[in-house]
């Protein structure tokens, strides 16, 4: 089950957050053997309505990442399990893609793949008149996100202070 999913809503749509809530997990489950089967990883879920309309988009990952190949599979797959066991009532686009060059890292095993690598970090609320910050990636320690800034500064940042860390694309 992910513990760190998405749900968006609209303003008139509050009644819907523990519909969705119960949404993506009930989704979690039917379709993460279905992605473990294509040989992916289910990265993230997320349960959206965007205007008129509901998504469902389905992150996916692999060791050396993910082809056009493996969406339109795992699409396919995802698609024809949830034709069968019907869980969402409403109407809804599937969408199947990559997390991304600049994947944002959500649970405590992200932190400690992509230690090392360079990361973005946001926070909520100022510090030191500053809410972006960029260095190589530290882990994820005693519940502080630790990065190394570029002039060799440990920076932590309590994870609830954190509003986005995400890989940096470095060219």
């Amino acid at each position: 089950m992910l513990t760190h999913s998405y749900l968006f809503i609209g303003e008139d749509d509050k009644g819907d957050i523990m519909a969705g809530k119960n949404i993506v997990t009930e989704v979690d489950s039917l379709i993460r053997p279905v992605v473990d089967g294509a040989g992916c990883e289910l990265y993230d879920l997320v349960f959206a309505k965007e205007g008129a309309n509901w998504y469902l988009r389905v992150f996916i990952d692999k060791p050396g990442g993910v082809t056009i190949d493996d969406c339109e599979r795992v699409s396919r797959a995802v698609e024809k399990e949830l034709d069968a066991k019907d869980p969402i009532e409403q109407s809804y686009i599937l969408e199947v893609s990559s997390p991304g060059l600049d994947r944002p890292l959500k649970k405590d095993a992200d932190f400690e793949r992509f230690k090392d690598s360079m990361v973005e970090v946001r926070l909520y609320k100022p510090r030191g008149g500053r809410k972006e910050f960029t260095g190589r990636l530290a882990g994820l320690l005693d519940g502080n996100v630790v990065i190394i800034d570029g002039s060799g500064n440990e920076l932590r940042f309590p994870k609830p202070d954190v509003a986005l860390c995400r890989l940096a694309v470095v060219f």
